[in-house]
């Protein structure tokens, strides 16, 4: 199988006009737009993820984008740890390697399923913590007042990188931009009004969020470079990345490689949209592995004497902090809608973060 690709441009064609950004539910769309919402949703529904082509996001950006960051990553390791914040639980800077623990690998219930599923669809087993980087730099405003503080901190900039804020913020927005465009065609698809979504992301703690990894030393096949997991956000978007490795799995179960076409952009949906949706949107599971053809890549790369960092341009889209995750609109009605209770956005990721060891008593990993 493989994931449709939907062009943003004819929507975004019309959102743009004034006499249609009143529309509510989108009974007023063009039949082709409203089968597009219906086909975003559906998507999202049965496999968590969604290929999808925006005009304002170039392939140009991402190669900007990705040689900042490998530049950065190919740094001393003393230098990267300049940027650490654990106490601020590394929701901004630079998080080492060795500190993400993938959910599959302390979460007993987890364990279970997945040596219950047939073996060729199970995931692969990390030896431990992620042996990866991550770096997360806030896009977008922050609330002047928020129970949240240490989710919406100041960015972090490192030395030596002048282009960096200008190089961070250019790319997140434009990813950003790019969710709303989903998250309202989502919306309209799933019968709620257009701004169901994005008027709860508002000065949310989005975070892009690319990871580094080390194809020179961690480069041997079936390394796991972050373990079967879904995200804990509202959705998360990447960019095409120069060295292939996920693995996605649908809704029923079946693991799918996924290749991004040049110019496209990876959307996976997370915990939050499940809860708005009370179950009928689940958060896809996923992970990176060093396969056979990530090998190949590192053949050419070295051939080609380029960066042997894996570079994911990530970004986390998030539900705002004070915001109350809740079953939207029908969903409230649904059977299911009891295992989604109304809680705060901030203190739900501050619950996930701590399984995940990224918040502890004093800020350690």
């Amino acid at each position: 199988m493989k994931l449709p690709v939907i062009d943003l441009s004819p929507y975004l064609e019309i959102s743009a006009k004034p006499s249609e950004n009143s529309l509510n539910l989108g009974h007023q769309l063009d039949p082709q737009l409203k089968s597009l919402c219906a086909e975003v949703s559906r998507t999202l529904r049965e496999t968590g993820a969604l290929l999808v082509k925006d005009p304002r996001c170039s392939a140009e950006d991402n190669d900007r984008f990705i040689d900042m960051m490998e530049k950065y990553f190919e740094r001393p390791q003393e230098f990267k740890r300049l940027q650490e914040r654990p106490h601020l639980h590394y929701q901004v800077g630079v998080t080492p390697e060795g500190v993400e623990v993938p959910r599959s690998f302390v979460d007993e219930e987890m364990k279970e399923k997945l040596s219950a599923m047939p073996k060729e669809f199970q995931p692969s087993t990390p030896m431990g913590p992620d042996p990866k980087w991550r770096y997360m730099w806030r896009v977008g405003p922050r609330p002047s007042n928020t129970r949240f503080q240490e989710l919406n901190s100041e960015p972090v900039i490192p030395e030596g990188f002048p282009e960096w804020k200008d190089t961070m913020d250019s790319w997140g927005y434009k990813m950003i931009a790019a969710i709303e465009a989903v998250a309202e065609m989502a919306a309209i698809g799933f019968g709620l009004p257009k701004d169901a979504f994005i008027s709860l992301m508002k000065q949310g703690p989005h975070l892009l969020a690319p990871t580094g990894s080390d194809l020179r030393r961690y480069g041997q096949e079936s390394t796991v470079f972050a373990g079967y997991h879904y995200d804990l956000n509202f959705l998360t978007i990447h960019g095409r990345s120069r060295f292939p490795g996920l693995n996605i799995w649908l809704r029923n179960g079946q693991k799918m490689e996924v290749k991004v076409p040049v110019g496209c952009l990876l959307i996976q949906t997370g915990k939050q949209i499940e809860w708005l949706t009370a179950g009928d949107c689940i958060a896809g599971m996923h992970e990176v592995v060093v396969t056979n053809r990530t090998v190949d890549a590192i053949t050419l790369a070295l051939q080609e004497n380029r960066s042997l960092w894996r570079v994911s341009s990530t970004l986390f889209a998030h539900i705002a902090s004070d915001a109350v995750l809740q079953p939207l609109g029908h969903f409230a009605e649904s059977p299911l809608a009891s295992k989604y209770p109304p809680i705060c956005a901030g203190e739900f990721v501050e619950q996930e973060l701590a399984v995940i060891n990224l918040k502890g008593n004093k800020g350690e990993p």
